[in-house]
């Protein structure tokens, strides 16, 4: 009998990839019952983590990078299996940039004026414990990347991650309550509760021993935490239109708006979820796509079935958030071959397959007649979320008023929307951007106070 031994070795990676998160389950660091004593014991922590020095706590981070690093694929498989969301192969990615390119404590800066009457410093210092609220879409890579941010600043976190992704969420604390002990640091430095709900969320939400909370989410969770009376980093919703004008590289536009709409089956807050394009270029964008970037176009009848499918009453489909586009169009009974990874159609702006953010492979174009008439569309469609927006142009003055009119916290020019994150271009990783509150792009100094400390008459020595 032949023995297909890739497959053999396919069954051993999963059964020791199992063995290793059954492993890790019954060592889980940082997991409580109940959210009070989660707060507790971070609490606990952070008393310790604030003493350290800033050497001592680069250490712990770049612990937590080299195990981001080794267990990258775990917690890539994980989230997917037990989600449903996403492609592994992506999340892998994404994991080997939250361990490269989150900011630890090289982002701390201090300003200083000296001068005749004195010294005067104001240095970053921490708020405490930090509540954090974070999504089913990035569970893993969302807490890594608050953990190394928050524990750079000399905080501890509690989080509340979304139900449907405790399990891979739990990994992940695990990881970063091992690194913060194998460097020397204490044990809670990131903690949770086993059973997330409502009612954690809350009793976090409230606790008095927690003076900032980060909220990564829809637009439903950030408005609580606005309206919980701490301080509030609300990272919620966007829709983010790209406009290609009759400058533009169309089949460069063309591939990398496909790259970047179908990176981790369209996840990604920043992700391209429309088109805008200029009349006398949009033929030709929608040619390219479809011949060359593994696209297919769906029929009226076909996008009617789809609307059915992908929206309910109460929102999105959950079942459909994440999926490939092979899987999507499945269910709307057409079969593709495994290459089509996009699916897309032309509609005018308040089609609800282009006005909805829909965290899918699907990409419905908006044709305008020039430049002023597709930022118009763009800025509607974008809905005043200011979170991110992309254009293709080789126009100076149109990148620069559409940047102005957008007004959003990420705008990629001539490159996929990941560029934003720095994977193909320069910059630092979150998978926090608090647009609604204004922190933009969040790193470790966004996790801290300001502190002024004066020295009057004296230590001016010019």
């Amino acid at each position: 009998m032949h023995v297909n031994e890739s497959l053999v070795q396919d069954i051993v990676q999963e059964v020791v990839a199992q063995l290793h998160i059954s492993e890790s389950a019954a060592r889980s660091r940082g997991v409580f019952s109940d959210m009070n004593e989660a707060i507790a014991a971070a609490k606990r922590a952070q008393s310790v983590i604030r003493r350290m020095s800033l050497d001592q706590r680069e250490k712990i981070i770049g612990n937590i990078r080299r195990k981001t690093h080794e267990s990258a694929e775990t917690l890539a498989r994980m989230g997917v299996n037990e989600t449903g969301m996403g492609n592994v192969g992506h999340k892998i990615l994404k994991h080997h940039l939250v361990a490269d390119k989150t900011p630890g404590t090289e982002d701390l800066k201090t300003t200083a004026w000296s001068g005749d009457r004195g010294l005067t410093l104001v240095e970053m210092g921490p708020f405490g414990v930090i509540g954090a609220i974070t999504p089913c879409t990035n569970p893993s890579e969302t807490v890594i990347c608050n953990s190394i941010g928050m524990i750079a600043a000399g905080n501890t976190v509690v989080f509340n991650p979304h139900p449907q992704a405790i399990k891979t969420s739990i990994f992940a604390l695990n990881l970063i309550n091992e690194a913060s002990i194998e460097a020397g640091g204490p044990d809670n430095v990131a903690c949770t509760v086993d059973k997330p709900t409502l009612e954690s969320s809350a009793i976090m939400m409230k606790h008095k021993d927690i003076p900032l909370i980060a909220a990564t989410g829809g637009p439903g969770v950030v408005t609580a935490v606005l309206s919980s009376g701490k301080r509030g980093i609300g990272a919620g919703a966007g829709n983010p239109p790209v406009v290609v004008d009759e400058t533009a590289d169309v089949r460069k536009a063309a591939q990398d708006i496909v790259n970047g709409c179908t990176f981790d089956n369209n996840l990604p807050c920043i992700a391209e979820k429309e088109i805008v394009a200029v009349d006398s270029i949009a033929d030709e964008l929608m040619n390219h796509m479809i011949q060359e970037q593994g696209c297919y176009l769906i029929s009226r009848d076909e996008q009617d079935k789809l609307i059915k499918t992908v929206l309910t009453p109460k929102g999105l489909n959950r079942k459909c958030v994440g999926r490939d586009a092979k899987t999507l169009l499945g269910m709307i009974g057409v079969a593709v071959p495994d290459n089509i990874r996009c699916i897309v159609f032309e509609g005018e702006k308040e089609h609800p397959l282009i006005a909805e953010e829909l965290m899918m492979p699907i990409l419905g174009l908006v044709r305008a007649r020039d430049i002023d008439d597709a930022i118009e569309k763009a800025v509607w469609l974008e809905h005043g979320n200011r979170h991110s927006a992309h254009i293709h142009s080789k126009n100076i003055d149109h990148i620069t008023k559409y940047a102005r009119e957008i007004d959003t916290a990420i705008l990629v020019k001539n490159a996929p929307s990941y560029a934003a994150l720095g994977f193909g271009g320069e910059g630092y990783c979150t998978f926090t951007i608090a647009s609604r509150t204004g922190e933009g792009l969040t790193s470790a100094r966004t996790f801290t106070k300001s502190r002024r400390c004066v020295m009057a008459d004296s230590l001016c020595i010019r």
